[in-house]
């Protein structure tokens, strides 16, 4: 069978897209959802940042489970899974009667996820090789720009159709994304017995760059640290440095938007450069460049420097993702490429777990600049770590 992987990357990139804003476009309104569901307002933050965070905690934790299945039965069968769950849990928020409810249906949402990393393995088994980097580049664009627009798109939806009505048109959308992915997405993929698949052990003495891996999956936590650390603080620092909280909320938007921009623009681009003179390269470039965006946010005086800084940081953020996926696609092997990448998404969600909290923390006990700085000082062991790693590619220049 003749797979044309160029429209299975069109489909990915859509279900990538609407799976990524599915996560982020409760955030403007989930406050005072949790509210009118009869939370006691002194519970409400509480609850709020639980619901939150339970969601990538549990996809966290089945992340694994979901490749070893993958590896198995396909992931084209694991992308309509994870679609078909989402529908479900996503829709059923529209009726949930209390907040207990809620955070069961967000827990169920994350155990159901993954529709992400496994189109990240689909595209990199089919994805010519000297095009690995462009087309995991640019699917990754899907699930940022998902992210980045998501919460836009709640905002709006919430104020023309009421909370409620919100999760039942996610859940509609996550439907047309189940029945595009079926009927359009294909695979040519012989299902194993699970007696036949290989153990990890043995997968991992066919990994000729295991130190590497590794060094890849911290860079995907620190990465999703550094985006995410900031998010619980980024409203407050603003109108600390603007002095008015008049238009806080508009200004965070912005600048919580033009990282994605940046990245959403350039990770493409990127991806091809990597193609060509080695990824590695570029994501030692992408972790530098994410160390001299950070430092600087820590010192800036106006909320317009902080967006200066951040459309910056959206390069980095460009550079690295497609990097990552890349390197992982060519250092996995073709029977383990799906446990892999959910070993990887499993490093992106606890990231998305532990930025938030280390944010908080850290602007409660040594204020807002001291954020930044802790997160340069992860991305500069980052740095020191893939260098490490990457010194015996970087002195013979050679690629994987």
């Amino acid at each position: 069978m003749k797979i044309n992987w160029r429209r299975n990357l069109l489909i990915s990139w859509i279900g990538c897209f609407f799976t990524g804003a599915s996560f982020s476009l409760v955030m403007p309104f989930l406050p005072v959802y949790i509210e009118q569901l009869g939370t006691p307002k002194s519970q409400v933050e509480l609850f709020s940042g639980l619901a939150i965070s339970v969601t990538a905690f549990a996809a966290a934790i089945v992340s694994p489970l979901w490749g070893n299945l993958a590896d198995r039965k396909g992931r084209r069968l694991m992308m309509i899974r994870a679609a078909a769950g989402m529908t479900i849990t996503m829709g059923s928020l529209a009726f949930v009667p209390n907040v207990y409810w809620l955070l069961i249906m967000r827990f169920m949402t994350g155990v159901l996820s993954g529709y992400m990393p496994n189109a990240t393995a689909l595209i990199a088994s089919q994805a010519p090789k000297q095009k690995s980097g462009w087309a995991l580049g640019t699917l990754a664009t899907g699930g940022v720009a998902g992210n980045l627009i998501g919460p836009l798109i709640g905002g709006l939806l919430a104020q023309w159709f009421g909370l409620r009505n919100v999760f039942i048109i996610t859940g509609i959308i996550l439907l047309i994304c189940t029945f595009l992915t079926f009927f359009m997405v294909k695979e040519d993929f012989e299902p194993i017995e699970k007696q036949d698949v290989i153990s990890m052990a043995e997968l991992r003495k066919r990994i000729n760059y295991m130190p590497i891996l590794v060094g890849l999956f911290i860079s995907s936590l620190i990465l999703q640290v550094g985006v995410t650390s900031i998010s619980p603080i980024l409203t407050l620092y603003i109108r600390d440095l603007s002095g008015s909280s008049s238009n806080a909320l508009v200004i965070s938007g912005f600048i919580v938007s033009i990282a994605g921009v940046s990245a959403i623009a350039s990770s493409p681009t990127l991806g091809k450069i990597g193609d060509r003179i080695g990824n590695h390269k570029v994501l030692l470039a992408g972790l530098v460049l994410s160390l001299f965006c950070f430092i600087p946010m820590a010192f800036v005086k106006t909320p317009f420097q902080l967006g200066l800084l951040r459309f910056f940081l959206g390069f980095s953020t460009g550079a690295l993702m497609p990097s990552i996926n890349t390197l992982i696609s060519k250092i996995s092997p073709p029977e383990g490429v799906s446990r892999i990448f959910s070993y990887n998404q499993m490093f992106n969600n606890f990231g998305q777990v532990i930025g938030p909290m280390l944010g908080s923390t850290v602007a409660h006990t040594m204020g807002y600049p001291a954020v930044f700085l802790v997160t340069s000082a992860c991305v500069f062991g980052n740095i020191i770590l893939s260098t490490f790693n990457f010194r015996k590619l970087l002195l013979t220049k050679t690629k994987i």
